[in-house]
């Protein structure tokens, strides 16, 4: 399993369209994406701090596909909300420490 974060500061004052947005446009495409699972948001107490976004994925093919099509796709759709451009970084989910979650996302 495969764990893209993506790293990003939306512009406070269109915060709520930005949720909006990524619940609307951008979730109904990581959705049809062959291999996706989950994505996990994670918005910090405090504003000025950047908010982390974790996609999951069941292999690194699958995501190597998706970064190729459909993430400038998603960039142009997000970035009329961001101060600036978001960064990612992709991980290996090391499993073997979390069997539970590996069986719930995949079941």
């Amino acid at each position: 399993m495969f764990a893209r974060i993506l790293e990003f500061v939306p512009l406070m004052e269109k915060k709520d369209e930005f949720i909006r947005v990524v619940k609307k446009e951008v979730l109904p495409i990581l959705k049809q994406q062959e291999g996706f699972l989950e994505i996990l948001p994670l918005v910090p107490e405090i504003k000025t701090e950047k908010v982390l976004a974790v996609t999951l994925w069941t292999d690194k093919k699958e995501f190597e596909r998706d970064e190729q099509e459909w993430s400038p796709r998603v960039e142009q759709i997000l970035k009329p909300y961001l101060s600036t451009p978001s960064t990612r970084k992709l991980y290996t989910l090391e499993t073997t420490l979390c069997e539970h979650f590996e069986k719930t996302m995949i079941a």
